[in-house]
């Protein structure tokens, strides 16, 4: 089964990368952008009988940092 995990920084926490995201496209003359948040994106392939908790679990534990991001795990058809 394939899997998408979604790792981005909560709301109120600073996102430097996002920030030279936004300084650079504006440099590159694109105007009208107002934020840039960046984040990750985690594909894996699982057993098919893996299950939401395990993955959930997955991701507490190692694959986001919850003190300052949020997950969102897609199952992929």
């Amino acid at each position: 089964m394939k899997i998408r995990v979604h790792v981005s920084l909560k709301n109120g926490v600073l996102d430097p990368q996002g920030r030279a995201i936004h300084h650079a496209l504006e440099g590159l003359g694109f105007d009208g952008i107002n934020d840039v948040r960046a984040g990750r994106l985690i594909e894996m392939d699982v057993a098919d009988g893996t299950t939401d908790a395990a993955l959930e679990d997955m991701c507490r534990k190692l694959l986001a940092n919850q003190v300052i991001e949020n997950f969102r795990i897609e199952k992929v058809a």
